[in-house]
């Protein structure tokens, strides 16, 4: 019971987190599923691939409704990471589980630390976009989505805004399209994890995750852009300071 009533409270926050933000569910769900529920990290990092998925088609539909997704450019953006994604995730396997977790924690606190730099939310003054950077970008998450299990949005947010030159409130409803299409491609190599997941947790996780997306929208909609990244921000490196302080010990 116990167990159950973490799932239920760890999954809204992670939709709160995916809703509001475009990003960061995978971030709190990978650590919330390994020290809140006792998941290992190779089957937290699965579990998280398919909680951040059935979450982010929710929120991606509210955003979609409001006009906050860019489909041609987030899928384009998306397609350059499908199949580095899926490499990955088959990579990941092999790897100790220590890795991972130090992997992870790292990748978290830099990007969090990225986002914090003014220089790097800014748009580019020109305006343009350069295709070439943009593959690039797109691929690495992918990389680190397949690799980590995470979504990517807590990357994807800030590439948008840098590489794609979108405004914040675009870049997280595209960081969406971009993080499903990602997980999905991941998920498609885990087919063996998958099926020795704790479906009796993720289950009522994902329902509340869902549940908590829309109220994330809804957040999204009265918070101004900068309020959020820095909430964002914060939060990464929390989550990151926690893992690696664990990992070391």
């Amino acid at each position: 019971m116990t167990a159950l009533i973490l799932a239920l409270i760890a999954g809204a926050v992670v939709g709160l987190m995916l809703g509001a933000l475009g990003g960061g569910g995978s971030v709190l769900a990978v650590p919330a599923l390994i020290y809140l529920l006792g998941f290992t990290p190779a089957s937290a990092t699965t579990a998280s691939l398919i909680i951040v998925t059935a979450t982010s088609l929710t929120a991606l539909y509210a955003h979609a409704r409001a006009g906050r997704v860019r489909w041609k450019a987030g899928a384009a953006f998306a397609a350059a990471g499908i199949l580095p994604a899926a490499v990955a995730g088959a990579a990941s396997a092999h790897l100790p589980q220590a890795v991972l977790t130090l992997a992870f924690a790292a990748i978290v606190a830099l990007s969090a630390l990225k986002m914090l730099r003014p220089a790097d939310t800014a748009r580019p003054k020109d305006g343009g976009v350069r295709p070439g950077k943009a593959a690039g970008a797109g691929a690495a998450l992918g990389t680190l989505t397949g690799l980590l299990g995470v979504g990517g949005g807590f990357l994807a947010v800030p590439a948008l805004v840098t590489v794609l030159a979108f405004e914040m409130e675009a870049a997280v409803g595209t960081s969406l399209l971009v993080i499903t299409a990602n997980s999905l491609a991941s998920l498609a190599t885990r087919s063996g994890t998958a099926a020795s997941v704790d479906w009796a947790l993720i289950g009522p996780f994902i329902g509340t995750a869902i549940l908590g997306a829309w109220d994330g929208k809804r957040i999204a909609a009265k918070v101004s852009a900068s309020h959020l990244q820095r909430i964002f921000a914060v939060v990464l490196l929390a989550v990151a300071a926690f893992m690696l302080a664990d990992a070391v010990t």
